[in-house]
């Protein structure tokens, strides 16, 4: 973790993380097939090939695919094993099975072998020739150290605490935010370092200042930053206009030109357009919302594209006021972007970093 100045004081809702575990998702490493368990998910350019694989070639193989511009890995049966997109950082690997569920706040279920990690570098053609790419694609390839869907889900609800080597507490359930003065809306703008208890220094030397009452509180960008930037070390902006990297809000960070937009923005403001295909996004993508309009033309609410879970949805997590804090839970709303539902229906756009 990287050095910050102050120290968070550890109160009782760090007790209360502690005693929540019953309600901790699981994460269950498959020893044999499941037969009901859809195929691993797999980006291709049209959607009736998803989940196919290639032509057998009996070694392992690179291809160069469209919309979005990436490299695949195929495996010797011709099923990919991973995925590159030109101008991203993220990696989709294929890896040992997982089940991730939240059983405090929804039945859906996901079981992947997608597993997604950052890379030291921006993909571009060509990369797998060079020694930076083939030296990481080793260690990671396989790997069951903690991804970014890991990291994600040691903050949702009875996500027990974990501390770094100085004894502060980086992960356990998170709140989204404290309630305002009414007691009914609560409090947004709450960032990672906020969550952390400390103040902040960024690459730029801006320092933040962290908020007591904001303590263990991520709203939904800053639920990102803290999966994205902190724990993964993707480089955070101190706002949307100080510094270089991931900006501060879910509007910011849609309309950066950090990594690759996957789903364009259209349509006229301030509540623009639904996409009308998604079949694009990939397990990893960042999702982003159009839902309240007293934001304006602001896009105002981001989330992590989780793929498809075992009813055949696609799902995400993210950190929502009903739930209050990080879930893939259905209070409020389903966690889906297909159908009509909910958030399906104020999709706007979706950006792989």
């Amino acid at each position: 973790m990287p050095k910050s100045k102050g120290r968070p004081v550890l109160h009782a809702a760090t007790v209360l993380a502690l005693l929540a575990g019953s309600a901790y998702f699981t994460v269950e490493l498959r020893k044999d097939a499941e037969a009901k368990v859809p195929a691993v998910q797999s980006v291709t350019d049209k959607p009736d090939l998803e989940n196919s694989a290639g032509k057998a070639t009996g070694k392992q193989t690179w291809e160069r695919l469209n919309n979005p511009t990436r490299s695949v890995l195929r495996g010797k049966d011709g099923e990919i094993l991973a995925t590159f997109t030109d101008g991203a950082r993220t990696a989709t690997l294929r890896g040992p099975s997982r089940t991730f569920t939240e059983p405090a706040n929804t039945q859906s279920r996901v079981v992947t072998e997608d597993w997604v990690r950052l890379m030291p570098e921006a993909w571009r053609k060509g990369a797998e020739k060079e020694k930076w790419f083939k030296d990481w694609f080793k260690q990671y390839y396989g790997s069951e150290e903690d991804d970014i869907f890991a990291f994600a889900f040691q903050y949702v609800q009875g996500a027990p605490v974990k501390k770094d080597d100085e004894g502060v507490p980086y992960a356990g359930d998170a709140v989204f935010g404290p309630f305002k003065e009414d007691g009914v809306d609560r409090l947004e703008q709450n960032d990672f370092y906020d969550y952390l208890g400390m103040n902040y220094t960024f690459r730029d030397g801006t320092t933040m200042q962290a908020r007591k009452e904001r303590y263990r509180a991520l709203d939904c960008s800053g639920f990102m930053r803290m999966v994205w930037g902190y724990r993964a070390r993707y480089p955070l902006m101190a706002t949307n206009t100080i510094g270089d990297g991931l900006p501060r809000s879910a509007d910011g960070m849609a309309r950066s030109k950090v990594g690759v937009d996957i789903i364009k923005l259209s349509g006229p403001s301030p509540w623009y357009t639904r996409p009308k295909n998604i079949d694009v996004v990939q397990p990893g993508d960042l999702l982003f919302f159009k839902m309240d309009h007293r934001t304006g033309n602001h896009l105002d609410h981001v989330a992590l594209y989780l793929g498809v879970d075992t009813d055949g949805h696609r799902v995400f997590i993210s950190s929502r006021k009903e739930v209050n804090g990080p879930t893939m839970g259905d209070k409020g709303g389903a966690s889906r972007i297909d159908g009509n539902g909910f958030y399906a229906g104020l999709l706007r756009s979706a950006k792989r970093l």
